[in-house]
């Protein structure tokens, strides 16, 4: 059996992968651009979003974790004689991928017999959580590392993330949008609704108001995967907004006619930096069982 490994990107608590037997290396926010807090570890996910709700003037940034991060969680498996698989965040929003890979291959002389598959999960959030699932399923059912990988890759191909936020703020204090852009969705309501597909961001729509961005949101995934729910896998997640992502959930399984796994997933610091409280999130993605025929 191999040992799963996952940047904090994924979004799993740290229960959950305590539970899944999932090592998480976390990523790095500063406030201060001096002191460096592990997610999860020095700061948790509703400490962090009520320092950005509260303090207007905070600009935080946040970091990927470096190769020696990888190398500290490597190292006790390989010693143990276990192979590892490893998922990281999009490689085109993140390095960690870049610092997964440099890790292994440093401690590839040292462990000749033994093999570390780093996977670009081309995805963040609760996407690339949904791929780490699958992962986990597949492992538990006792695939090969080798199989894992290759299904996994296919997965990672079907995995959709669309967020809808509250404010166009935390996107200004990023620099992703303008003053006056984000100035003009503040006065007219605008609540952008963005898309995470083949690893990057864009944006599908602008709507006013909450609501009907969330009915946008659901009225698609309905047209997409009505009649597919047996080959798939969702979640929804959110930022401080836990009332209005159960009852987007509740709404969402109603209309499908399906009942989702998981409750609500507080999303973290990597993709919640430019989201923002308020932000709500929803991914889906094919069953390894599914992704295993269609390949």
């Amino acid at each position: 059996m191999f040992q799963i490994i996952s940047d904090s990107g994924c979004d799993f608590s740290r229960e959950e992968a305590k539970t899944k037997n999932v090592e998480i290396v976390p990523f790095y926010i500063t406030f201060d651009q001096v002191t460096f807090l592990k997610e999860g570890i020095d700061i948790d996910k509703a400490e962090y979003f009520q320092r950005l709700l509260s303090e207007k003037d905070l600009y935080p940034k946040t970091s990927q974790p470096n190769p020696q991060d990888y190398i500290d969680k490597y190292k006790p498996h390989l010693e143990a004689g276990q192979d590892i698989l490893v998922l990281t965040i999009s490689s085109k929003l993140s390095g960690s991928y870049q610092s997964a890979k440099m890790a292994a291959e440093m401690l590839e002389e040292t462990f000749p017999d033994r093999s570390i598959e780093v996977l670009d999960s081309f995805s963040a959030s609760i996407g690339q959580g949904l791929i780490l699932d699958e992962i986990i399923s597949m492992r538990a059912a006792g695939y090969t590392l080798e199989k894992t990988v290759f299904l996994a890759e296919e997965i990672s191909k079907t995995t959709h993330v669309y967020v809808t936020l509250d404010s166009l703020e935390y996107l200004k204090r990023g620099g992703r949008v303008g003053p006056t852009t984000a100035l003009v969705g503040g006065i007219l309501g605008l609540k952008p609704i963005l898309q995470l597909e083949n690893g990057e961001v864009s944006q599908l729509d602008s709507v006013r108001g909450r609501k009907k961005a969330l009915s946008l949101i659901e009225e698609g995934m309905v047209a997409a995967l009505k009649g597919e729910m047996h080959n798939i896998n969702l979640k929804v997640g959110h930022i401080l907004s836990g009332e209005d992502a159960a009852a987007f959930q509740k709404s969402t399984e109603k209309a499908l006619n399906t009942t989702l796994q998981d409750a609500p997933v507080e999303v973290g610091a990597a993709i919640g930096t430019h989201a923002g409280p308020g932000g709500i999130v929803f991914a889906y993605c094919k069953k390894h069982a599914a992704a295993a025929l269609a390949a």
